[in-house]
């Protein structure tokens, strides 16, 4: 079997004063409200086409979905505070109405963007910089003691593509999430996730060095997500569009399971729920 079992993670989530046991991997399904996130499938604006996105995804298999209101990928256009609030606020008192027993995570890495989510319903937040961008991130997080997913990136999506330098990309991402832990713990902040941040200030070359080696930094403790889905690591290498990488996904969210992760993002549920399930059903 490849999975790498020589350390076992923390194994539940404290979701709404409820543990969830991470006994098996857990699908998270992305809406993207913005007009300018890299893949178009994953774009939606108005409430009926979040709504029915949620919906699908919940029915299709994911525990979780994370709603973002601004466009990390690279060279992308920075917006407001103000202009992000908006986009994702009114989505998240809709799908806590509708569909109350879908876990909502938040795409953000400001520190009011995330505390009004979580006033409106939101359970947990999905911070692109770990903390690096906001320092009243951690803070927020002790007062609220959510579910946390702090992403390994250097720089800010303005710059990132720029800041690929690495002398071993899998000891650096390895010990900067091993630090941030260290400091999430000290205040008190259990329920932590970690992703090494494929895409983020990393090369093809950097991001499948990192798939590979994705058992070290399991090692730290914690859950470990990763996030592929349609990413240029896998279109690139290819030669197709972001559209034509469903099936490279799928072959590298299975290498993925292989190497330990506990959550997948996704932007198709339906698909690495089939992975999840066969991957199980293969090695359990």
């Amino acid at each position: 079997m490849a999975q790498n079992t020589a350390f076992s993670p923390k194994k539940t989530l404290n979701l709404r004063g409820k543990l969830m046991l991470l006994d098996t991997q857990k699908i998270m399904g992305i809406i993207n409200v913005t007009p300018d996130s890299f893949y178009e499938g994953s774009r939606a604006k108005s409430e009926k086409v979040v709504l029915k996105k949620a919906e699908q995804m919940l029915t299709e298999g994911a525990t979780f979905i994370d709603l973002g209101g601004y466009s990390s990928r690279p060279g992308a256009e920075d917006i407001t505070v103000e202009e992000e609030l908006n986009r994702v606020i009114p989505h998240i008192e809709t799908i806590r109405f509708r569909l109350p027993e879908l876990y909502i995570s938040v795409d953000t890495f400001r520190q009011d963007v995330a505390q009004k989510a979580l006033e409106a319903g939101a359970d947990m937040i999905n911070d692109i910089s770990g903390g690096d961008l906001d320092p009243g991130m951690y803070d927020l997080l002790q007062k609220y003691k959510v579910p946390y997913i702090a992403m390994h990136m250097q720089g800010n999506p303005q710059n990132m593509s720029s800041k690929a330098n690495y002398a071993d990309v899998t000891l650096e991402v390895y010990q900067n999430l091993k630090n941030k832990t260290s400091k999430l713990q000290s205040m008190g902040i259990k329920d932590i996730i970690l992703d090494p941040g494929f895409g983020f200030a990393k090369t093809a070359e950097h991001s499948f060095e990192l798939l590979k080696n994705l058992g070290f930094l399991k090692t730290i403790g914690h859950p470990v997500l990763v996030g592929i889905s349609r990413k240029s690591m896998i279109y690139k290498s290819l030669e197709i569009s972001p559209l034509e990488a469903l099936n490279g996904t799928s072959i590298l969210n299975t290498i993925a399971l292989q190497n330990g992760a506990d959550i997948l993002r996704v932007h198709d549920v339906k698909e690495a729920a089939e992975s999840v399930k066969l991957f199980n059903l293969t090695f359990r």
